[in-house]
């Protein structure tokens, strides 16, 4: 795919992964509105002009899905007079971002495959990420204008959030894949490989690079393990949506009154 073609995708220096989520059909012949979600990685190295462009997005809730201590060690930068409602767990998220924390004990590329699989069948179930998701599905439901939803890199629990919400409005699974899959083409994994190979290979053991890639990128394999995690224990994605992230048939039918049009 030609991500500079793509009118999803906010091309910035900063900020990594930062698209519009919307734009999606969804189930009756409608379609996920576009300009009011949107997702990304942290903005802690956001430059001049990538805050200029944050601004013009007019954002009015920023769901930061990070936890303290990576918000304390990286603290994202704000445009001047931004009025966006900042929405946060105290407390922590993930021991690390979840795609380091995989990498214990991943010597290979078939060993991260299968760590991120673990990683990601876990991920719905950890207490503090459900309350920051219970937040963002409640906020989105109010109609309040443009959001934001972002962690560290804008791949493992918001790819794992996102998803979740286009189902909840019907995006059919192939779409909802595509989306999350896109962090493929928009992040510089090249980079993200380098920037991060002295430490999963010092502290976790990754053998190589293409080991560090995988944990770095995304696989439909993946987001797969959570949702077979999330039948196996409710039985279905929507039992989920309704008994953990407490999204009821009211909210559902908010969060498509919101988000969709026709």
């Amino acid at each position: 795919m030609n991500v500079a073609a793509n009118d999803r995708v906010i091309a910035l220096e900063g900020v990594t992964n930062l698209r519009d989520y919307g734009g999606y059909a969804a189930a009756g012949g409608a379609r996920v509105r576009r300009d009011v979600l949107f997702r990304s990685g942290h903005h802690h190295v956001a430059t001049d002009d990538d805050l200029l462009a944050v601004a013009s997005l007019d954002l009015q809730s920023i769901i930061d899905l990070r936890g303290n201590d990576e918000r304390e060690r990286q603290p994202s930068l704000r445009p001047d007079g931004c009025n966006a409602e900042v929405l946060f767990f105290d407390g922590e998220t993930a021991g690390l971002a979840p795609h380091l924390e995989a990498a214990e004990g991943a010597l290979d590329e078939a060993g991260a495959y299968e760590a991120m699989e673990r990683l990601y069948s876990r991920l719905p179930f950890r207490d503090n990420l459900i309350w920051i998701m219970r937040r963002y599905f409640e906020i989105l439901s109010e109609g309040r204008g443009a959001s934001l939803v972002h962690c560290h890199a804008g791949k493992d629990r918001t790819g794992m959030a996102v998803a979740l919400l286009h189902h909840a409005l019907g995006v059919h699974p192939d779409d909802a894949m595509e989306d999350y899959l896109l962090t493929n083409e928009v992040a510089d994994l090249d980079a993200r490989v380098a920037n991060n190979r002295e430490t999963a290979r010092r502290k976790y053991g990754a053998r190589d690079d293409a080991t560090i890639r995988v944990l770095m990128g995304v696989d439909p394999r993946f987001l797969e393990a959570a949702y077979k995690a999330l039948r196996d224990e409710y039985g279905s994605v929507d039992a989920f949506l309704r008994t953990v992230l407490l999204v009821d048939d009211e909210r559902m039918e908010a969060l498509r009154l919101h988000l969709l049009e026709r």
